[in-house]
């Protein structure tokens, strides 16, 4: 069902919005005070009340109200995954103190048949949940309260019914005492502040709040497709520095989201024509950024008034940001509609995940906020983990986002050894857009790019976007991601091949040649230099991971728990020790090697190697002068769109 035309999706005349009044129709039904939306849509909203009886000892409060019930079995649900996440998080195990009672505050019996689940065979159509929550998590998945605020990402947060998902919601936040908390979320406003609302389970769950006395800061951009729409973007900050340092934080903010937007040439329609960033960066927070549709959740215990940890803050920004088009909106269909209780499994989050990282890369280096040597060494880092990683030798790129499930914030106490197995999808999918941006721009002579093609997808799968809000009707699947490659270049043999050699094979593009048309020189980063393997060590020289498969020594039989005792018939006590004797050696040399394996004595050779570590650096830095061909391939490459 892909376009006929092969025209690149950048020079496409723009298509007007489908159905122009449709979207006028639903921007009416927006407006509507809440109740008026429910019954328009899917009748009684459900209603939620948060309070905070204790804040200071990490407790929420919830209290759920379902009304208009058939007078059948009511199924209670408690989420097991959380939008942006692929693993389960069984965060029903926080829930205490369940109590539900029918529309006369009558106890009504109920039974558990899951961890997850409550049924209430009885009712006389209204149900009232009440129940405690303990939240002490500040990142993007979990629930996370204190006497400074409430973190709350709705999955970890809120019980939900079978059979009432397209009821819209209403959502009422309750202020602890001697506090002048506001909400930040995307949850659609109504005239009291503290009240939102929902038109569906699917949106609500999207939704993430931060209710805490926030520092705010808000900013227009204009769309570039239609002068008329201007989308107001929020800042909100919770932090302990201070509003300089959130003034400049903003600004920055507010250049990612023109070069983001500048790649697509216009914004989505947001549902209620804002766009909120929602920030939590204190000492306790976990390092994390998740996605939504209208919004995004960032934690972090950096600061933002160090200028080289706002840097790393604005990766997140810049990655998250992108995801309004890719993941939200062009969106995989094994991910739509999202399942909340179940693990999440996907093929293509090389595209999801892994373009998206490439492009917060872009979107840095072109807004100004990461200078070169900056960007390619974290290319360098991303080509290394690819090209060098064993785990290339097992599985694709497809098959390594089917393992999102084991990766992404999952927990288990067995040992694994992913480090020989497993390359992130993110990294991989981000080696992968490299590639592919490359090779298109010297294939086509710089007429197509990669943000050629993300704009093939969008027009096809993103921008139509779905007849309910949080929805998204035509959600692709590798087969169209492949074909849309394949109309872009009017090259069907290319597209194929390169999706069965470097996506669902196992092989790398060849990043040397690719790079050199930008000037840019790819290289061992110590030729000559002797190397062992860059295993970790504990106490007593116990070596901590599974050795590297290949690495000279996992090659002389060392692994996990063997303890290092001799090398080169020299006692080593750390690694500097055998830094120290390796330094001495030249690639090739063998030498002796004495450890421990669970108490007991063991010997063995090792043959050293060259160092494989690769670098990136900038041609004009070695001494030699860029050709005119370079310079205007890189500026066409790396430069802004804007200018």
């Amino acid at each position: 069902m892909g376009r006929t035309n092969p025209i690149p999706a950048r020079r496409l005349a723009k298509q007007p919005w489908p159905t122009r009044w449709a979207a006028v129709a639903l921007i009416a039904l927006a407006l509507l005070p809440a109740a008026a939306v429910g019954q328009t849509l899917a009748g009684t909203p459900v209603e939620y009340r948060l309070s905070f009886p204790e804040a200071e000892h990490r407790w929420l409060r919830v209290q759920v109200v379902f009304r208009n019930l058939n007078r059948g079995k009511l199924r209670l649900m408690m989420s097991s995954a959380s939008p942006g996440r692929y693993a389960r998080h069984e965060f029903a195990k926080n829930l205490i103190d369940l109590e539900i009672v029918d529309g006369q505050g009558r106890t009504l019996a109920f039974t558990q048949p899951a961890t997850q689940q409550w049924e209430v065979a009885a009712h006389d159509g209204v149900v009232q949940v009440t129940y405690h929550l303990f939240g002490d998590r500040l990142d993007g998945t979990y629930l996370a309260v204190d006497a400074t605020h409430a973190h709350i990402n709705m999955p970890a947060t809120l019980v939900w019914a079978r059979g009432l998902e397209d009821r819209p919601v209403r959502v009422t936040f309750e202020r602890p005492a001697d506090t002048s908390w506001r909400v930040a979320t995307q949850l659609y406003p109504t005239d009291d502040p503290l009240v939102f609302t929902a038109p569906n389970l699917q949106y609500l769950m999207d939704s993430p709040a931060e209710f805490s006395e926030f520092t705010l800061r808000t900013f227009q951009v204009t769309d570039p497709s239609d002068r008329l729409y201007r989308p107001t973007f929020r800042v909100a900050v919770h932090h302990d520095g201070d509003d300089l340092s959130v003034d400049t934080y903003a600004r920055a903010v507010e250049a990612v989201v023109n070069e983001a937007v500048a790649v697509f040439e216009e914004f989505p329609r947001f549902e209620t024509d804002t766009y909120t960033f929602i920030a939590d960066y204190l000492p306790y927070a976990s390092a994390d950024a998740m996605e939504h549709r209208n919004s995004t959740v960032l934690t972090s215990s950096r600061q933002l008034s160090h200028p080289g940890q706002r840097a790393r803050l604005l990766f997140s920004v810049a990655h998250e940001f992108f995801h309004v088009w890719n993941v939200e909106r062009i969106r995989p269909g094994s991910l739509e509609p999202f399942d909340f209780t179940a693990a999440n499994v996907s093929d293509e989050l090389w595209l999801a995940e892994g373009f998206t990282n490439y492009y917060a890369e872009m979107i840095m280096h072109r807004a100004g906020l990461a200078d070169l040597d900056r960007t390619l060494r974290d290319f360098s880092g991303t080509i290394n983990a690819v090209v060098l990683s064993p785990g290339r030798q097992n599985r694709s790129a497809v098959e390594m986002s089917r393992l999102a499930a084991f990766t992404d914030a999952a927990t288990a106490i067995d040992r694994t050894n992913w480090g020989n197995i497993f390359i992130s999808y993110y990294t991989w999918g981000e080696a992968i857009a490299l590639g592919l941006d490359l090779t298109l721009r010297i294939r086509s002579h710089g007429m197509l790019t990669l943000d050629d093609y993300m704009q093939a997808l969008w027009v096809r799968f993103g921008r139509p976007g779905g007849a309910v809000p949080g929805i998204v009707d035509e959600p692709y699947t590798l087969s169209d991601a492949r074909e849309i490659l394949a109309e872009v270049t009017s090259d069907r043999p290319f597209a194929e091949e390169f999706f069965a050699r470097y996506i669902e094979g196992r092989d790398v593009v060849d990043y040397a040649a690719l790079l050199e048309e930008a000037g840019v020189l790819l290289r061992k980063r110590s030729p000559g230099t002797a190397w062992i393997g860059d295993e970790s060590f504990g106490a007593e020289m116990r070596v901590t991971e599974p050795t590297r498969h290949g690495s000279p020594l996992h090659a002389a039989g060392v692994d996990r728990d063997d303890v290092l005792l001799m090398l080169d018939r020299q006692r080593v006590s750390t690694r500097a020790d055998i830094d120290r004797v390796v330094a001495t050696r030249e690639p090739g040399d063998t030498i002796e090697i004495g450890f421990l394996r669970r108490g007991r004595p063991v010997k063995s050779v090792v043959t050293l190697v060259e160092h494989p570590q690769l670098e990136l650096v900038a041609l004009e830095s070695t001494g030699a002068a860029l050709t005119s061909d370079q310079h205007a391939f890189r500026e066409a490459w790396l430069g802004s769109w804007r200018n």
